[in-house]
């Protein structure tokens, strides 16, 4: 129990970290004394001293806000292009990679998995994978990778709640074996496009000289890092990072040759405005940054493309959420909490805070996308899907017996409807603005709702305490092989979940329901398709039924612009190539950079 808690404590940090990353302006990096880049078309001279010439280097913003720390998997919070949750295998690769349009796990290191049994899942390895230091990549890498997680509370320890044993199967093959008590194949098929894969001729080293102390291991910047990935660290400084193609890349044969960019580069902005402003210029190619208002930019002229041609521009890849603490009075009954629901104007947060980047909302635990609504029975819960009604809200309302006093607030069983806090961190801009649409919204149904913006760990503490009324938060946002069971099981799962007081790492509003408890914890192990459809259907039937939580927007995994005054040729909607909106760096992603090509 105690070791679930740490995993649990690490898993909200690594929200925490990639939720800064997301929302648009709430980091505030520390100043750099010089961000300017090259102009288009030119080149730098003397690639010695880190400048590289602008028509062989990709340039990429809005990943990294800071001075590079430490370009280890095993650090607390690496440096780009290191990112655990990101899937992204630039240097560091893992076994498959995910493609977010079909959710499938593509072969990269590994080249096929196949369920043995109800518990033992075999891969087999490329043969031909290798480290950039010439080393061949083998089994004993693939277990040694696994096995650091359950020997230090990292990253992808959690793995092992399901995990019994990662054993070598020969030289280039591996099965990895569940617990019995817990055969989640949902969170095993994560784990292959989620951990980085490791040298263990480098990092048995690394540990023998720090002892196997985790937090002196933690604090190796590992400025040269061994990895399987086509590219390597060239230079870094506190203004930029960029990293040199690597021309020995084991992997030319899967992609069919070389990336494009010799170089690819990351300079290291002082906050958004500079970023956009370069990338707007074309100093920057690819941008994982929030742009408010982003066709601007190409009616003013410049080679600016979002994937998608028209709104919402960027394909849904989260949906941050309001969960309530269903133990406090009003709050506690599903009907007060649908009448909020359907008083929100989503089509509002979307313009004011997102800039039209969300799509229609369709409430459900799924995505509005292929990979996801293909789970449940669309026609099945549309009956249960609430709509932006204010007139019907009101109707609820009355028809429980929930009158409005003298001030014009509700009153339902002598329990007045508010005033309630709605939370999200301070200067979370377009969490913020939301929350005041929401509160704003509310007073056309009689509850009285008022925003409050805490600093951001604050924020945290009251969620995982519960000391809340309303919570903003995103549930389980990345795109990965157990969505939407992993989103399910942040917003409902109450089985370990701490109660009110004590810290929790998922279902923080505390939403109890029995049937819902056995849907979740039964669906990682089907493998009937027919049958799992039928169960997320249910699933979700609970969910509109009971509202635990209530979805504001679509986001992005990540904001996928591209500025094609340098490089052009990057993958957009409906081309054939299936290649997705991942940056050009992320899973399956990356093969953006091997069609690419300079003007």
């Amino acid at each position: 129990m105690r070791f679930t808690r740490v995993l649990g404590l690490i898993f909200g940090l690594i929200m925490i970290f990639a939720l800064l990353g997301a929302c648009s302006n709430e980091v505030k990096p520390p100043a750099t004394t010089d961000t300017t880049t090259e102009k288009p078309g030119t080149e730098e001279e003397d690639t010695s001293k880190g400048s590289t010439p602008r028509n062989e280097t990709l340039y990429v913003n809005g990943l990294q806000w800071g001075p590079p720390s430490t370009f280890s998997p095993l650090g607390g919070n690496p440096s780009f292009p290191i990112a655990y949750a990101n899937s992204r295998s630039l240097v560091y690769e893992n076994l498959f990679m995910i493609n977010m349009l079909d959710g499938a796990l593509e072969p990269l290191l590994g080249t096929s998995y196949e369920w043995k049994n109800d518990t033992t899942l075999h891969i087999e390895l490329n043969p031909d994978a290798k480290w950039n230091d010439g080393e061949a990549f083998t089994s004993e890498d693939v277990v040694y990778s696994y096995e650091l997680g359950n020997k230090y509370p990292i990253s992808w320890s959690n793995f092992w709640e399901a995990i019994e044993s990662v054993e070598a199967d020969g030289e280039n093959a591996v099965n990895i074996n569940l617990k019995q008590d817990n055969p989640n194949r949902l969170t095993v098929l994560d784990s292959l496009q989620l951990v980085p894969m490791m040298p263990k001729h480098v990092w048995e080293e690394i540990e023998k000289t720090h002892n196997s102390d985790i937090a002196a291991i933690r604090e190796e910047v590992n400025p040269e890092p061994v990895g399987t990935g086509p590219y390597k660290m060239h230079t870094f400084d506190n203004q930029k990072i960029t990293l040199i193609r690597d021309d020995n890349y084991w992997g030319q044969q899967l992609f069919g040759g070389l990336p494009a960019p010799k170089y690819i580069s990351h300079v290291i902005y002082k906050d958004n405005a500079a970023g956009s402003l370069a990338f707007s210029k074309g100093e920057v190619d690819v941008s994982q940054q929030f742009i408010p208002q982003v066709w601007k930019m190409w009616e003013d002229g410049a080679p600016i493309k979002t994937y998608l041609e028209d709104k919402p521009y960027y394909l849904p890849g989260s949906m941050p959420s309001i969960f309530f603490n269903t133990t406090k009075e009003g709050l506690d009954n599903p009907d007060v909490r649908r009448a909020i629901a359907m008083a929100i104007d989503y089509d509002k947060i979307s313009e004011l805070a997102m800039s039209g980047y969300s799509g229609e909302m369709k409430p459900s635990i799924t995505l509005d996308t292929p990979s996801e609504s293909k789970y449940v029975d669309q026609d099945a819960i549309k009956s249960l899907q609430w709509t932006t009604d204010v007139d019907a809200a009101n109707e609820l309302l009355d028809s429980i017996g929930a009158k409005k006093g003298a001030d014009g607030i509700r009153v339902l069983d002598g329990v007045k409807l508010g005033p309630w806090e709605i939370e999200a961190p301070y200067g979370w801009s377009d969490w913020n603005a939301s929350l005041e649409i929401v509160a704003q919204n509310a007073k056309a149904i009689g509850i009285e709702i008022r925003t409050n913006f805490p600093e951001a760990p604050v924020w945290t503490n009251n969620r995982q305490t519960g000391k809340f009324d309303i919570i903003m938060d995103t549930p389980a946002g990345a795109v990965s092989p157990s969505q939407p069971w992993n989103r399910a099981r942040t917003i409902m799962y109450s089985e370990g979940v701490a109660p009110i007081g004590e810290m929790a790492f998922w279902n923080w509003g505390r939403y109890k329901n029995e049937r819902a408890d056995e849907l979740i914890k039964e669906i990682p192990t089907v493998t009937d398709e027919a049958k799992l459809k039928e169960m997320y259907t249910e699933l979700t039937k609970i969910y509109l039924e009971d509202v635990p939580t209530i979805p504001l927007m679509y986001r992005p995994w990540v904001f996928h612009t591209v500025n094609e005054s340098v490089w052009e040729g990057f993958a957009t909607d409906g081309d054939g190539s299936n290649i997705p909106p991942q940056i050009s760096i992320d899973g399956a992603g990356i093969k953006d950079l091997y069609q690419i090509k300079n003007k």
